[in-house]
């Protein structure tokens, strides 16, 4: 059945379209332009102050609505999956944390079933090669050195639906790691790390062209200092000439305004992966939850890790959904509407091999399609065409 919306277009080829209409039919685009143009003008609907967008596609998210992808059982992860879903996430992986290798496996072969029936694009591994010194709020038990066979274990485990992988520069085995990774079309992810600014531009020039991103930047690594630029001076700089695409966790908790601001000022937004780091709690009250095996406390919003004299324990994750992260974005960091909803949509589906699939309104696209008002609160969603699916 044809379906039509009508509104301002965001994330078109022709850019934005003040009076634009997106048609579709068997769940996928087959016409987008300005509503004047449209050769069957009777059948639309009227004109509206709505925004049209792509569907919005999440790389780095633990879950929602109650539950977290590293913990949940298939049921809870589909709720969860469905709650970002409703909000306007289309497309989104399912993200690990580092947990002994047993929980991994069976973890990740939990979330190949929501991967092969389509509730999520993926499996996003974060960890567990990761830097101990740089875990966040991961467990620092379950870190260990790079393992490649570890890797294919867990690759085994989840039938293929492995997408990305966070792994520190510094890991044992790297190239073993990122050779495996190669083979098997995981995208590696550098992150949670404490290695220089040589070391992870070396490893960003491994990458030789193929994509390659930087997982929550500045968040998990050393600040940037002038004497000591670390990992973030390298991954801005490689995003910079084009090599690399960088994750923002931009929900008001884990970075300033102004420094998201300054990345996409920096970069540009085709460079940018806008993400929520979402766990369990996202969607729900202040209260308690988990994050793999590890407690954490939601107070006003924010998540933290509980610890055993009360105090303020490391940031574990994000309570907003991507259309929240986008909306502070343009609403709070002042980045412009348009480039932000390139880093919400199209970058990602570009680092994820879906472009000309998922993350922009042109012919051809499935129909993953985001309506909000004006102050970018959701108001439908399509998947594949269907509303509210």
């Amino acid at each position: 059945m044809t379906g039509f919306v009508r509104g301002r277009l965001l994330g078109t080829s022709e850019g934005d379209i003040a009076d634009g209409v997106v048609e579709f039919d068997e769940g996928l685009i087959t016409w987008v332009g300005a509503a004047a143009d449209h050769p069957a003008p009777e059948h639309l609907p009227a004109p509206s102050d709505d925004l049209v967008l792509p569907g919005l596609i999440d790389l780095h998210c633990h879950g929602g609505a109650g539950f977290g992808f590293p913990n949940a059982h298939a049921e809870g992860a589909r709720v969860a999956a469905a709650h970002h879903r409703a909000h306007g996430t289309t497309g989104l992986m399912g993200s690990l944390v580092s947990d002994q290798p047993d929980v991994l496996v069976a973890q990740a072969a939990v979330l190949a079933d929501l991967v092969e029936d389509g509730a999520l694009l993926g499996v996003h591994l974060e960890g567990p090669f990761i830097n101990a010194s740089r875990c966040g709020a991961q467990d620092p038990a379950a870190i260990i050195p790079g393992d490649p066979v570890l890797f294919e274990r867990i690759y085994a485990a989840a039938r293929g639906t492995v997408r990305s992988m966070t792994l520190a520069p510094e890991t044992a085995h790297f190239d073993e790691l990122l050779a495996a990774m190669r083979r098997h079309d995981v995208l590696p992810s550098l992150g949670h790390t404490d290695a220089d600014a040589a070391t992870t531009a070396a490893r960003i020039a491994e990458a030789n062209g193929r994509p390659i991103t930087a997982t929550h930047l500045f968040n998990g690594m050393p600040a940037l200092h002038h004497r000591a630029p670390g990992p973030v001076a390298a991954c801005l700089a490689a995003a910079g000439r084009g090599e690399m695409v960088v994750e923002l966790i931009a929900d008001g908790v884990h970075l300033a305004p102004e420094t998201v601001a300054m990345v996409f000022d920096t970069v540009g937004p085709d460079q940018i992966a806008l993400v929520s780091d979402a766990m369990a709690a996202a969607g729900m009250d202040d209260g308690d939850y988990r994050l793999g095996a590890l407690d954490v406390r939601v107070h006003d919003g924010v998540a933290r890790l509980v610890t055993d004299d009360g105090s303020p324990g490391a940031i574990a994750g994000g309570t907003a959904r991507l259309v929240d992260v986008l909306r502070w974005t343009v609403l709070t960091a002042g980045v412009p509407l348009t480039d932000a909803v390139i880093s919400a949509t199209r970058t990602p589906a570009r680092v994820l091999g879906l472009a000309g699939e998922r993350g922009s309104l042109t012919v051809g696209a499935r129909a993953d399609i985001l309506v909000t008002d004006q102050s970018l609160q959701p108001r439908r969603v399509f998947v594949a065409g269907t509303e509210g699916s």
